[in-house]
């Protein structure tokens, strides 16, 4: 039999889960828009080399991507707060956006992987990415235990 204290608990969780998940996201999408922008800044670079300019071409293209699902995400999020018997549906559709943006950033960091790429640019977008991927895979988190707690 729960406590009066467990149950507390229990309902302070599910609020923090509930308040933190929007903002996580957000969050998510900041930094995206923002390794956005400096991967679009480095394109832009002098003396780029073909294969250089090919990865930060391609992962300009995934983070895009990223962006607009997870921009997509917080709208669906909003939306499953209003419509209650549609929670479901909109959930689905946020986890299954967020998923696929953190796929995007992952397919954008492998293609500084290897020996081919080396210098500053690399280690500059392979840091970026890391920390967005690493934002957006905890926002997805955040958002499987809101729909597991609904």
């Amino acid at each position: 039999m729960a406590t009066k204290f467990t149950l507390i608990f229990l309902l302070l969780t599910l609020f923090s889960i509930a308040t933190s998940t929007p903002t996580t996201l957000s969050l998510s999408l900041n930094n995206t828009q923002s390794t956005k922008g400096f991967v679009t800044m480095c394109k832009s670079f002098k003396n780029l080399k073909p294969r250089e300019y090919a990865a930060l071409h391609d992962c300009a293209e995934e983070i895009s991507d990223s962006v607009d699902r997870l921009t997509r995400s917080l709208k669906e999020l909003k939306l499953s707060k209003i419509n209650g018997q549609d929670f479901n549906w909109h959930i689905s559709n946020v986890e299954t956006w967020v998923s696929s943006a953190l796929t995007d950033e992952t397919t954008c960091g492998d293609g500084f992987a290897g020996k081919t790429l080396d210098g500053k640019i690399k280690a500059s977008i392979r840091s970026r990415i890391v920390n967005v991927a690493q934002v957006t895979s905890n926002a997805l988190s955040l958002i499987n235990q809101y729909a597991a707690n609904h």
